[in-house]
């Protein structure tokens, strides 16, 4: 076991507790954690079955998977309507909707042999009422509880079953986990890769039913329905935006190759129509047909598998490959969908971080949209789930609702997309951003084996070449002066990690994109972009949104 395990698994055993919450991140081995946990548990007779309740049917299969490894047999193929499960099986896997169509049912099971129940992202036992309801009824009788999450935030008011809550300063009931293994952690461990995120701009133009013709540029203000707009005409497979992106999500897989032969990049679509759009668009690129998995396609497992195994560089999906598919090999992403809530945007991200090795790295291409930019330089935050106060439930409900992590159900007013060009606006990485347009080269030429360490090296390094050839002095502030002594590298991170938490609740508080948030504390307290602000000019910013957030601006 990785060391982290071996403290929550110490942590699990060091007293007797009925439900028991880990939050650890995509590709950490959450999997691999709670079968140890079963398999001990089997063994001291404190149970004799499991139930693995998982999100997916795909996700069935892998458990049943990993659960024979370690000699557990586990019926991934169980149904409702067979009522008691084989007694060739030590437990079964079902999914979260098929407990919510017959609790009785699987309240019976739990009922009739000591049962461990492990919850494989619990947070979907909120997606409803009627789900926590069934899942509550169904699994109340267990006589032990595992629950597992790499993305524990949600903001509706459905509490998750099972796990505890307690009240947090702002009135909200905020969950309390057992063990938190985050992004940042996992890092440092070598258990995740880092992620590079790379962003494209460009001009959209599209015209309202009205008949009026709306130009926006992607990352500029916009009011919500023109963001939407011009969002959705970037992702016109028809338009010049994608297909610049995908070529360049190519020639920087063709890179990451150099040091991953079997590498290969996934494209997140938003619908099927487009899923089989931008497939054709890599075909024209690649000379090569990309593998498609479509939701409602029933060989969608058995695709997903033949993948992983395989050499093929490209998948074009839709929904299928969510959260806890295992595809280690995937290095290069496409964000192709315009599903903004941050639950959605972790599980994606999430496909791309299982590490095989020190010093691979992941890069995901995805439209310079203010909250996916803020997402994006808030990788190492980890949000507990909250429960919103009663006086704002039907509100937050109806957003959650609006925000569901599906593909796309957009609903605004009917539009025509005319043009979307792209050029590329910058890199993300590490709470910092780098690079100009005229940079791209560079960053797509980044070796695909470098750990953090070495990636954040390179990147400053390129960013200080550049700020040479402007003519800046990175060696001086703005009035010529000698700069204070440089801060450490642990410092300038804690430092970053800090505003962009702040910056991240005062765009709760006031629904200002992050992008226009951070231009305005450079407008406010001077200073580059947030890769290249020294210590001092960070802390000054944090005073600031400290001081907005007392007055209340």
């Amino acid at each position: 076991m990785r060391t982290w395990q071996k403290d929550a698994y110490e942590e699990y055993f060091r007293t007797s507790r009925r439900d028991f919450l880990l939050v650890a991140t995509p590709g950490a081995g959450k999997t691999a954690y709670a079968l140890t946990i079963a398999a001990e548990l089997l063994a001291r007779r404190e149970i004799a079955a499991i139930t693995v309740v998982t999100p997916t049917e795909h996700l069935k299969h892998q458990w049943s998977r990993a659960a024979q490894s370690l000699g557990i047999p586990l019926d991934p193929a169980y149904r409702n309507a067979q009522g008691r499960a084989s007694a060739d099986f030590t437990g079964v896997a079902v999914t979260y909707a098929q407990v919510a169509a017959h609790p009785a049912l699987h309240r019976a099971r739990t009922l009739s042999k000591r049962t461990l129940v492990i919850f494989d992202e619990i947070h979907h036992a909120g997606d409803a009422l009627s789900w926590g309801e069934a899942i509550r009824e169904a699994f109340e009788p267990a006589r032990r509880r595992l629950g597992l999450t790499g993305t524990p935030f949600r903001s509706d008011a459905n509490p998750i079953p099972f796990v505890s809550y307690v009240e947090d300063a702002g009135g909200g009931m905020r969950s309390s986990s057992d063990y938190v293994y985050g992004y940042g952690p996992a890092l440092d461990d070598g258990v995740v890769r880092p992620v590079i995120f790379l962003a494209y701009s460009g001009e959209m133009r599209w015209r309202t039913r009205a008949g009026d013709e709306i130009t926006g540029t992607l990352g500029a203000p916009m009011i919500p329905d023109q963001l939407a707009q011009a969002w959705r005409t970037a992702l016109n497979p028809e338009g010049e935006w994608v297909a610049r992106v995908l070529e360049a999500a190519d020639r920087r897989l063709t890179e990451v190759r150099r040091g991953m032969p079997d590498a290969a990049g996934l494209v997140i679509a938003g619908d099927h129509a487009d899923a089989r759009a931008y497939a054709a668009l890599l075909r024209r690129l690649t000379g090569t047909r990309p593998v498609v998995v479509l939701s409602d396609d029933p060989t969608a497992s058995k695709k997903i598998a033949a993948f992983t195994g395989s050499a093929d560089r490209w998948m074009v999906a839709v929904r299928m490959v969510s959260e806890g598919v295992d595809i280690p090999r995937l290095a290069v992403g496409v964000y192709a969908t315009s599903v903004s809530t941050a639950l959605y945007f972790a599980q994606a991200v999430g496909r791309f971080v299982r590490a095989r090795q020190r010093g691979e790295t992941a890069s995901v291409f995805l439209p310079s949209i203010p909250v996916l930019l803020g997402y994006a330089g808030e990788m190492e935050a980890e949000r507990d789930h909250v429960l919103r106060r009663r006086d704002d439930e039907q509100q937050e409900f109806a957003e959650a609702q609006r925000g569901r992590d599906t593909p796309d159900q957009l609903d605004e007013a009917p539009f025509q997309a005319l043009q979307a060009s792209a050029h590329f606006d910058r890199v993300l990485y590490d709470g910092g951003e780098f690079g100009t347009s005229a940079e791209e080269d560079d960053f797509l030429g980044l070796p695909g084996l470098l750990d953090p360490e070495q990636m954040t090296l390179l990147l400053r390094t390129r960013q200080a070449g550049q700020l040479r050839k402007r003519g800046s002095h990175p060696g001086h502030d703005r009035n010529g002066a000698p700069a204070a002594p440089p801060t450490s590298r642990e410092t300038l991170a804690a430092l970053r990690k800090e505003l962009n938490g702040l910056i991240a609740a005062w765009h709760h508080r006031t629904s200002q994109p992050h992008g226009v948030i951070h231009a305005e504390l450079r407008r406010a307290c001077g200073g580059p972009p947030l890769a290249q602000a020294t210590g001092e000019q960070i802390r000054a910013r944090i005073e600031t949104v400290r001081r907005w957030t007392s007055s209340g601006r």
